[in-house]
C-alpha cells in the first residue's frame, strides 16, 4: 500500500478508536487526514521514497484555542504519541523532518499559515499572483478522512484553484517566457554557436511549458521532481510529456519538439477561448490571454508580474 492508504488504514485501525473512546466530546471539533509536504500526500511515493516520511501516521487538526484549549491539545498529543509505532510493515520515525512536524496534532491555522501564509485560506490578489503553486498544491492535496467541524474542508475549498483572472495572468506570463526561450532564443543561441545557452533556453521553455499546461488543466503544479509524473495524469495535453522530456536532453530535433509543443498549447488556448490569435507564435497568444484578464488593475500589471 502507498503512504496515503497506509495513513487511512492506520487511522481507521488505531486513530479513530482512540478518539472515540478517549475524546468523544472533542470529536465534533476535529479534522483528520493526510495532506501537506511529501510524495505520499500526492500518492507518488514508491519503494525509493520509503527512506523518509513513510510511516503509520496522520494529521490531526484542531481549531483555535477558544474551541479546543491547550490542555486538550496536550492530551491529544500524548494519546497520539502512544499509538502503535508499527503498522502495515512500516514504523513510526523517531525524528521529525526538517521544517517541523508534518503529522500528528496540529493547529489548523498553523498548518495553513505554514503552507500558504494565511491561517484561514483567504488570500489577497497579490498573494494569489505570487504564491508558489507547489505551496497551494500542498495545502489541497491528499485526503480528509474526517471533518465534522468543517473548517479544514472549507479552507481547502477556498484554496482549491486560482481565481480565473489569476490563472490568466499567470498563464500569459508563462506563454511569453515559452515564446522567448523556445521560439526565439533557442535558435539564435545555436546560430551564435552557444550550445550551452541553447540548452538553457530549451530548459526554460520546458519549465514554462509545464506551468502553462497545468494552468490550462486548472491543476496546481506540484514540486518540480513530481511535475512530469503529475503531467502524465492530466486530462489534457498529457501527451506533451514525451516531447518535453526529449527537449531536456536532445539537441538535433529540438526545434521540431518546440514547434510541436507550441502548436498544441496554442490549440488548447483557442479551444478554451483564451486567445483568438492565429498560428503558434506564443508571444501573440500571451498578450491575447493577458487582454482577457477582466480586472483592469491586474490586466495592466506587467505581463510577467505573476511569474
Amino acid at each position: 500500500m502507498n503512504g496515503l492508504e497506509l495513513s487511512r488504514a492506520y487511522y481507521e485501525a488505531h486513530g479513530k478508536p482512540m478518539l472515540e473512546s478517549q475524546f468523544p466530546a472533542l470529536l465534533p471539533c476535529l479534522a483528520v487526514g493526510l495532506f501537506g509536504a511529501g510524495s505520499e500526500c500526492f500518492g507518488y511515493d514508491d519503494a525509493v521514497s520509503r527512506d523518509h516520511d513513510f510511516e503509520p501516521s496522520f494529521c490531526l487538526l484542531l481549531p483555535d484555542e477558544s474551541v479546543v484549549d491547550r490542555r486538550s491539545e496536550f492530551l491529544l498529543e500524548r494519546a497520539y504519541a502512544k499509538l502503535p509505532k508499527a503498522f502495515g510493515g512500516a514504523e513510526r520515525q523517531a525524528l521529525s523532518p526538517v521544517g517541523g512536524a508534518r503529522r500528528g496534532v496540529l493547529r489548523t491555522a498553523a498548518f495553513f499559515e505554514r503552507t500558504v501564509g494565511s491561517p484561514d485560506g483567504r488570500l489577497t490578489a497579490q498573494e494569489w499572483l505570487t504564491l508558489p503553486e507547489q505551496s497551494l498544491a500542498e495545502a489541497t492535496n491528499g485526503a480528509v478522512f474526517f471533518d465534522d467541524w468543517g473548517e479544514v474542508t472549507r479552507i481547502r475549498e477556498t484554496l482549491a484553484y486560482f481565481p480565473e483572472d489569476v490563472r490568466r495572468k499567470r498563464l500569459a506570463g508563462q506563454l511569453l517566457l515559452m515564446g522567448q526561450a523556445g521560439q526565439y532564443n533557442h535558435a539564435r543561441c545555436l546560430a551564435h554557436g552557444e550550445r550551452a545557452a541553447a540548452r538553457l533556453a530549451a530548459f526554460g521553455f520546458v519549465q514554462s511549458a509545464l506551468s502553462a499546461i497545468f494552468l490550462l488543466n486548472r491543476r496546481y503544479q506540484p514540486y518540480y521532481k513530481w511535475s512530469f509524473r503529475a503531467l502524465r495524469e492530466l486530462p489534457a495535453l498529457s501527451d506533451l510529456a514525451e516531447p518535453l522530456e526529449r527537449l531536456l536532453s536532445a539537441d538535433d530535433d529540438a526545434e521540431a519538439l518546440i514547434g510541436r509543443v507550441a502548436a498544441a498549447v496554442a490549440a488548447a488556448l483557442r479551444e478554451q477561448g483564451l486567445s483568438d490569435a492565429d498560428g503558434a507564435e506564443l508571444e501573440r497568444h500571451a498578450y491575447a490571454v493577458n487582454g482577457r484578464v477582466a480586472d483592469a488593475e491586474m490586466r495592466n500589471l506587467h505581463i510577467l508580474a505573476a511569474v
